[in-house]
């Protein structure tokens, strides 16, 4: 048995449109709920998203699902909800005065070619806030904030789109006789659509320009802004794409690392851990790494990496937590153990050092000059240690010194984790310098 054939999307439950007499806004409600009731859409399959603006009022009046937010952003709320879900039908309604405030998210949909719907009540100045100059306001046009007349020239909102790659472009306007079959081609089409709707905005700017129907057409063939099909050149929608590139790819993607704890650890306490050293010295990757051979020994970790702008110069940190619990806070205040490999190192952590207490363990290359601190320190050779192995393993004997010292969880877990990740080339850089870096705080004990 088929469903019964849905008679109209619009509901009186607020009321008749709260739109001023003679507003535009009327009309394109109007040939929305026409076009939806042309198409028969399922009104639990469509949503209809505006932001602030007279005609973001629309959802409310319509039995389909709704999404309302800020100023300009009601393309980039339409496309959250498309790539989310593909399968609705996602029709964006703005002014031109959103368009303007998010005139970047309309460029980059007509780029990428989401498969939403917009829809632009375009009455050519902001209604709802007093009739300021929009982007589209024509040149000359009165409105509160251009008086004497507007100076720039108006943004041809179809063109735009159509620079940026969009698929699917009209220009209309109110009085145009088949406005809901228009607006249901646009719903139809696969890629992103973009429909801009001229209109009257009856309460200021007809008011302060003497503007009616025929005023309306020739401010278009002034700016020579032609009515009708702007382009259609059907390409396809940017999900499907992705989809197909996936799929095309995933024999290639690369696969989980997955750890699998084979090693146990006695720690039983939350740990922080910060390493210090310069861009270039594997910072990031060898806290990685270490963090991964905690939870090979069943540990939880989390890890924050800090370096400057430059990236290939200057400082490098990484602040690692290891804890036998869930971590809740990834801050590290004073950290338990500081490990400091360079002068960058030194000058980017120096001021936490004076401020450690007693029961925090500093490491650090026995060539650095430290300021005066009440944390126990280890002055150890790295990078000596580390000329015959490779300078670029320098954190890792570093951080296997620590645990050989420490004792927070087995070196193995760590030469686990560098065997697993790294390739058999590096890993055996690493690993040698695992063993060397372990035996140095036997040194030092003797």
């Amino acid at each position: 048995m088929s469903a019964a054939k849905i008679e109209t999307y619009l509901t009186d439950a607020h009321g008749p449109l709260a739109f001023c007499p003679g507003c535009g806004h009327h009309v394109i409600v109007k040939a929305l709920n026409k076009a939806l009731v042309k198409l028969q859409l399922d009104p639990t399959k469509v949503v209809l998203v505006t932001d602030i603006g007279c005609i973001g009022l629309t959802c409310k009046y319509f039995t389909t699902s709704a999404f309302h937010g800020l100023h300009g952003r009601s393309i980039t709320y339409a496309c959250g909800l498309k790539l989310a879900r593909p399968e609705l039908h996602i029709i964006a309604i703005k002014g031109d005065g959103g368009c303007g405030i998010g005139g970047t998210h309309l460029l980059n949909v007509a780029r990428r070619n989401i498969g939403i719907t917009l829809i632009v009540a375009n009455n050519v100045n902001y209604g709802m806030t007093g009739g300021q100059h929009s982007v589209t306001t024509p040149t000359g046009g009165v409105t509160s904030t251009t008086p004497w007349g507007n100076v720039e020239a108006p943004m041809d909102l179809c063109a735009t789109a159509v620079a940026a790659g969009a698929a699917w472009v009209r220009r209309a306007t109110t009085f145009d006789k088949d406005l809901p079959d228009v607006i249901a081609s646009a719903i139809e089409q696969p890629g992103f659509a973009m429909l801009d709707i001229w209109e009257l905005c009856t309460a200021y700017y007809t008011a302060r320009n003497e503007l009616k129907k025929k005023g309306l057409f020739e401010l278009l063939q002034r700016h020579e802004l032609t009515v009708g099909q702007q382009v259609d050149k059907p390409r396809l929608e940017y999900s499907e794409r992705c989809r197909q590139g996936y799929e095309a790819r995933q024999g290639t993607a690369k696969k989980r690392r997955l750890i699998e704890p084979s090693f146990e650890s006695t720690l039983g306490r939350q740990i922080g851990i910060v390493i210090a050293g310069s861009a270039g010295q594997k910072i990031k990757s060898t806290a990685t790494l270490f963090a991964e051979g905690a939870m090979f020994a069943g540990l939880s970790a989390t890890q924050k990496d800090d370096y400057p702008i430059t990236v290939q110069t200057g400082h490098s940190v990484a602040e690692v937590i290891i804890s036998p619990e869930r971590i809740d806070y990834t801050g590290i205040e004073a950290p338990e153990y500081l490990v400091i490999l360079s002068e960058d190192g030194l000058k980017r952590v120096g001021g936490k050092i004076a401020k450690l207490p007693a029961t925090s363990v500093i490491y650090a290359e026995q060539s650095l000059e430290l300021p005066a601190t009440a944390a126990q320190v280890l002055r150890l050779p790295f990078a000596d240690t580390v000329k015959r192995v490779g300078k670029l393993s320098v954190g890792t004997a570093a951080l296997a010194a620590l645990l050989e010292h420490s004792g927070l969880y087995p070196v193995q877990a760590y030469g686990k984790a560098i065997a697993k990740f790294q390739s058999p080339t590096i890993a055996a850089v690493n690993t040698e310098a695992l063993t060397a870096g372990a035996a140095l705080t036997h040194q030092d004990r003797a």
